[in-house]
Formats: C-alpha cells, structure tokens, sequence
C-alpha cells in the first residue's frame, strides 16, 4: 500500500479503549489523517493489546492507550516488546497520572476529551519522516498547508474543536449565537457555518450592528418605503429581505439599540417584517447568526440586552478562542499572512528568523489574529529581506535585541535576581497546579496555555532531575 504522504508502507496502530464509540472516531481520525496512510486495529482490552504487538503486529507502530486499567498498562505494553510511540489518555486529568505515564513509558498524554483528530495529528508527529518523492511533508509540529477550515487557518486543539462545532451546527437552521474576543474572527465563523449549512449558493447579509447610527439600523435590517422618513426617495429591502433563503449575520448584536431588539424578537420568532413606514407584513426565511465581543450576559443585567432575546438566539452557541489560546497556530497564520502579503506587495519575504518566532510565541495578543495580521503587513510593506527579524516586528511592550543594548549594560549572568527561564516557567506552572488542587486543566486555562502544554513542560523537568 503506497503513503498518502509518499511511498513508505503504512503506518500501524492499535487503539485500547474500552468505550467502543472512542474506538471509531479515533480510527476514522486516523484513516483521514492527511500525513500518514494506516492500518488500523481496534482492541477493548491490554491482553489483546498485548498479544497484538508480541504478534509482530504493533510492535514498531503507534498505539493510543486509555488508562482505566492503570498506569501499569503502559508498561505491560513495553515489556511486550512495543517500540513505537505511545500516547496515554485519561479522564483523570491529573498531573500525576500523566507524569507516571511518561515514567512509565508513554511518549505523550492527552486528558479526555481530546478531539481523536488531535490524538492522531500528536502520534503521527513521533514518528520518522515520511517519503517525500510523491508530496512535500509540513515542518515538524505544523499543520500541513491544507489543514484548517475554510477561510481558519491553524490546527490547535482549540481550533480543531470550533471546526468540528461549525460543522455539527451548519446543516441546522436554529440561531447560532458566536461569542469571542475582538479579532479572533467571528464573521469568519459565520460564513464557514453558511458555507456548510447545505446551501452555500444561497445568500450571505451581513450587518455591523455597531458601525451604523441607531436611526437608521431598522431601515437596513427590515428596509423601508418610499417617503418612510426623510431621505428616503425610493422603496428599499432591508437585509433581512436580502437573505431570503440563505443566513442574515448580526455581528456586535449587543449594540443593537434597546427599542430595536423587540422588533427582532419578533422576527426571529415569527419569520415576519414590516418595512419602516409600510402596513404590509412580509414572510422571509432566513438563518439569524449573530456574534459579540461582549459577555451577554452582563449586557442583560445591565439592561442593555433583552433577556427574551438572548434565549431566542441563544440556541447553539460557539465560542472562539483568543490567538494566546491556539497553542501553536501562531507562527503558522503568521506565515500565511507573510506569503500572501508579500505576493501581494511584491516582497521576497519567505519567513521569520529565530527570534522573531520566538518572539511571536510568546506575545499576548491582546488584539488576537487581527493584530496579528496587522503587524504582518505592516512589516511586509515597511521592510525589505528574506526573513523577518525581530527588529522588523517591533511588538508592543517588547524590547529587540538593538533597544535593550540602549538601556545600558546588562546585569550579570551572576546575579542571585537571574534564574534560568524554565526555573521561572516551572514555578508558576507549579503555582497554578497548586492554586486547581493538581487539576491541570483549570491550570492551563488560567494560565491561557494549552493542558498538553504542562504535561510536557513537566515531564521535560522530571527528566532534568537526577533519580
């Protein structure tokens, strides 16, 4: 059998889980990975496990391993003769199973739930490089260039998990309701759930609920008549009319005036408007999608948002991550802003230096991926070169190698103030596992990193202790 990715023989698994339903969807992850062709075997039980890898069947391969039987079973596994890659999960969560997993002999460890996509993009990355005669192959630990989701860019747990919500909710014609951080694309979401809603072809209207004055925000949702109100000389659909058929999107829904949110309450409800200024009701169907930046809920017991409202659009949420969330998918969209800006503006750029990853990484980005894509093109536009330096990105509340040089001599490597950065990271990770009674998954979002983040910065510490 040839590679998806090349010529190699393809790659074997074993899944042990004893929820059958687990089984599937992680082998059907697996039999879509677009890195890896595999064979797949499926087992409830470590005994079979066992006998699956002393029959030669699993022994060099990838196995993902759930841990209700203990951590004991990673090791019954590798006294088996198991060589590959294994990947331990567990309900649990804890920092301890995980860390005893490793020690054990797992190469990684996943909390459930865990998207089986992620799972199989985690074991795959553990093994040799495939053949790249028939297709080039993503550096290590990227997505692929074909990974994402229609207009998303980015393969994080986070992400992988929005992508599978906006294609569990599309085909449906219930309101989606989008909440998320300014930037973190919100209209994006809203047309990638229209794109896959089953009628693609059918009209998309969007409306920034804040972008237009209060005065005339009715007029353009539900249109209005000729001699409605002064300035309007002739008769007009609104955007509600406009997407007859398809999705009318609300972006900022919480900045709809008070007054206003009643008359599309009664929309949503019974599919009926009136133009402003006309008696005749009009039967449209539409698909309402709205989206804020805001937390409704406190626009509700501010009075600013109607309660009735909220729970007749409230009906399947989704909320996007914020880019500091997206563990690893910042170079990745940084990337792809470098290659079409500089397509676009006619640069050489090809990619970022060292540094200027590193100092991608570990920005905040309060402004999430619009901020990103500013600082981008800012650079593509303002510079010239192959690579972007560190200097060139000039982040905000960073200092580049050439401005700290100005800010006199640095203190020495000797100073009882100067610890090693991991020492540094290693003590907060610890303070925050502590502050969750070991639960590392309210630790990761505390800290805004991904769990999977603290189970390898803590087995990489466990390994740097003397036994």
């Amino acid at each position: 059998m040839v590679s998806k990715r090349g010529s190699q023989e393809p790659v074997r698994v074993i899944i042990v889980d004893t929820d059958p339903v687990a089984r599937r969807l992680l082998a059907a992850a697996m039999n879509a990975s677009a890195s890896h062709e595999a064979v797949v075997r499926e087992t409830s039980s470590l005994a079979e496990a066992v006998t699956s890898v002393r029959d030669g069947f699993c022994s060099g391969a990838v196995v993902s391993l759930d841990l209700g039987a203990g951590i004991d079973t990673v090791a019954a596994l590798r006294r088996a003769g198991m060589t590959g890659p294994i990947l331990a999960t567990s309900a649990q969560g804890s920092v301890s199973s995980a860390v005893a997993a490793m020690r054990a002999g797992a190469d990684d460890f996943a909390a459930k739930p865990c998207h089986p996509a992620e799972i199989a993009r985690r074991l795959f990355e553990r093994l040799p490089p495939v053949d790249t005669t028939e297709a080039p192959i993503a550096p290590a630990g990227e997505c692929a260039e074909s990974d994402g989701f229609q207009n998303f860019v980015g393969c994080s747990p986070a992400m992988l998990a929005a992508y599978e919500q906006i294609k569990r909710v599309a085909p449906s014609r219930a309101p989606v309701f989008i909440t998320g951080e300014s930037g973190t694309g919100k209209e994006i979401c809203a047309e990638a759930i229209h794109a896959c809603s089953g009628r693609p072809h059918a009209p998309f209207i969007a409306i920034n609920c804040s972008a237009i004055p209060r005065e005339l925000m009715e007029s353009e949702i539900f249109g209005h008549v000729k001699g409605a109100y002064t300035g309007a000389h002739e008769e007009r659909p609104g955007a509600a009319e406009l997407a007859h058929g398809g999705t009318l999107f609300l972006d900022e829904i919480c900045e709809m005036d008070f007054a206003l949110q009643a008359k599309l309450l009664r929309f949503a409800q019974t599919g009926t408007l009136r133009r402003v200024g006309d008696t005749k009701q009009r039967q449209v169907d539409v698909r309402i999608v709205c989206a804020t930046n805001r937390d409704p809920l406190r626009e509700i017991e501010a009075g600013r948002f109607r309660e009735d409202l909220y729970y007749r659009l409230h009906v399947l949420p989704i909320e996007l991550p914020s880019l500091r969330a997206r563990d690893g998918d910042v170079t990745i969209i940084a990337r792809a802003f470098l290659s079409r800006f500089a397509e676009e503006e006619g640069r050489a750029f090809t990619g970022f230096a060292p540094e200027a990853e590193a100092m991608l990484e570990t920005y905040n980005w309060p402004g999430n991926v619009r901020e990103l894509q500013n600082i981008i093109r800012r650079v593509v536009v303002l510079h010239d070169g192959e690579h972007v330096t560190a200097d060139m990105l000039a982040l905000p509340g960073t200092a580049t190698h050439e401005t700290a040089r100005d800010t006199g001599p640095l203190p020495s490597i000797a100073s009882p103030s100067i610890v090693p950065f991991w020492r540094e990271e290693q003590r907060i990770i610890e303070q925050a596992l502590k502050a969750f009674d070991g639960n590392a998954q309210k630790a990761a979002s505390a800290l805004e990193i991904s769990p999977s983040t603290i189970y390898r910065k803590l087995q990489a510490w466990s390994e740097r202790r003397p036994d």
